[in-house]
């Protein structure tokens, strides 16, 4: 794994690098010693390789190819649009083209999230990488969105109560309704993806580039399934179509966590004063069961594997890749909350919670709020359909 030094472990004796053959290796990634060009190499083409579709070659000669990056000052986003950088300065050197721009998108959720980056952050990357677009929006935004895809006013425990508060007000307000810190983390999470998503359409993208590593992934493939929304794990960590009608990509999906961690001190100049909180190690695991999320375990569980056991983690993404959204999905009634698409309509608890009666019976109401099984435990103050 990177940090690991490149000797033999038995005389102490330096190693060869054994992709080059000739430079001394610096670290070892996985079970191959490495010296510090082919480690970078090796990240680069890892990522690069799932962007394929986005080569120049493919990009119409009227047309500029527009993706959004999120960025949230985590060592893989922040190394995800260096690699992409680079990779783009690389395009225009060699064919004056580009096969995509980059616009980068900063969520700010400080409002209900005291533990944010701050502006300093914002104005470092654009310093560093200039030549991007860049945007902030903060979280509230969502409920001031006009838009079709976006009714979170019934989202409020006492929508009417709450109908004169500002944004910032209905947000906080949505926080305060919530029982639990899994449940304020994962209703944070939701929404910051439906901004992203709005943000994305507004500006004309094509397509999201997500900064989610191999053990991201994994991390949000448990906590899924754990949190109850299992049935969606296609639509959450495979490459392509989302259920949001523009298309999710992951560079960084064969990338693990820890490597990333090390690329960010082998660049030059690194890039540890652009990541908000950087770390060598794994998480360290909060003491309060209370403040303690379901993420939050997954996250400590993931990055301890990687360490010794990375194939673990490989191995999870790459069976959680296998899993295949069905065709007829796309026309399946949607989650209020997350937009998933609900299999047979099937909203509320007594949907998948295991009851013996029909959760189909219950939607005769007619409700324009419905909310597929893992929100309606994460929002259990609302009356949802299906209860």
């Amino acid at each position: 794994m990177p940090g690991k030094h490149g000797e033999d472990a038995e005389d102490g004796v330096a190693q060869l690098c054994r992709r080059c053959r000739e430079n001394t290796a610096v670290l070892v990634v996985r079970t191959d010693p490495l010296c510090k060009e082919c480690f970078l190499k090796y990240v680069h083409t890892k990522t690069i390789k799932r962007l394929e579709t986005f080569r120049v070659r493919n990009v119409p000669s009227d047309q500029q190819r527009k993706l959004l990056l999120p960025i949230s000052f985590g060592v893989s986003s922040v190394s995800l649009l260096h690699i992409l950088d680079h990779h783009l300065k690389t395009q225009q050197t060699k064919t004056r083209r580009t096969g995509f721009v980059i616009i980068v998108l900063f969520v700010d959720t400080s409002t209900v999230d005291g533990n944010v980056p701050r502006d300093h952050l914002l104005h470092r990357i654009q310093e560093r990488y200039p030549t991007h677009a860049y945007h902030s929006a903060a979280l509230e935004h969502l409920f001031s969105v006009a838009s079709p895809d976006i009714t979170l006013s019934n989202l409020l425990p006492n929508a009417a109560a709450s109908a004169d508060l500002s944004p910032a007000g209905k947000l906080t307000a949505l926080m305060d309704s919530l029982g639990s810190a899994t449940a304020r983390a994962d209703v944070i999470a939701t929404l910051r993806t439906r901004l992203v998503v709005a943000r994305a359409k507004a500006l004309d993208c094509e397509g999201i580039v997500w900064g989610d590593s191999t053990t991201k992934l994994a991390e949000k493939t448990l906590a899924e399934t754990a949190k109850g929304r299992g049935f969606a794990l296609p639509w959450h960590v495979t490459d392509g179509d989302s259920a949001f009608d523009v298309t999710f990509n992951y560079p960084l999906r064969d990338v693990l966590k820890k490597e990333l961690v090390t690329y960010s001190t082998l660049v030059e100049p690194p890039l540890t004063p652009l990541i908000h909180n950087p770390t060598s190690g794994a998480t360290q695991p909060n003491m309060s069961s209370k403040n303690t999320t379901i993420d939050d375990l997954m996250k400590q569980y993931f990055e301890s594997v990687e360490e010794n056991f990375p194939s673990i983690v490989s191995n999870v993404v790459r069976t959680t890749a296998k899993l295949q959204i069905a065709p007829e999905a796309a026309s399946r009634p949607r989650c209020t909350l997350c937009n998933m698409p609900v299999e047979e309509g099937r909203f509320g608890i007594h949907g998948w919670g295991g009851d013996q009666e029909d959760g189909l019976e219950t939607l005769s109401s007619g409700s324009s709020t419905q909310f597929c099984y893992g929100c309606t435990r994460s929002l259990p103050s609302i009356n949802v359909a299906g209860q």
